[in-house]
Parts: structure tokens; sequence; C-alpha cells
């Protein structure tokens, strides 16, 4: 049996060459949010750490503005 070796996952941000993320862009928000609508951990989305705080910001902002429910 051969073993798998998992791979590394890239970051979404870094990998489009996104540098700001905006709060008015509701799907790539829905993106990094589990079906409970909390925001879900860097070790699971791939994302870099400074892409991480960017993301968790623009995603407070999004339900501060109303465009994100806080719960579902």
């Amino acid at each position: 049996m051969e073993t798998q070796i998992k791979q590394e996952k890239q970051c979404h941000f870094c990998t489009n060459n996104i540098n700001d993320v905006d709060y008015k862009d509701i799907n790539t928000l829905r993106r990094f949010i589990s079906s409970y609508m909390k925001i879900l951990p860097k070790k699971r989305t791939g994302t870099c750490s400074w892409h991480q705080r960017k993301l968790a910001t623009a995603i407070k902002r999004a339900r501060t503005m109303a465009l994100l429910p806080f719960t579902r």
C-alpha cells in the first residue's frame, strides 16, 4: 500500500494576486465561512496569515453592514 502525501494548500488570494480582501465581494467571502456562519481557520482554508487577518476583518465588516448574517 502506498502512503498518500498531503499536498500543502495554497493561499487563494496569493495565487490569484489579490492584495485587498473586499468586504462587498460576498461570493468570495462565503468560501471562507462554515454552514454555521463561522469564520473557517486558516488550517482548513489554506490562506496565509496576512490574508487570514484581512479576511476576518472583511467578514466582520460585511456582517456589520448586513451583507452577511451573523448566524444561520
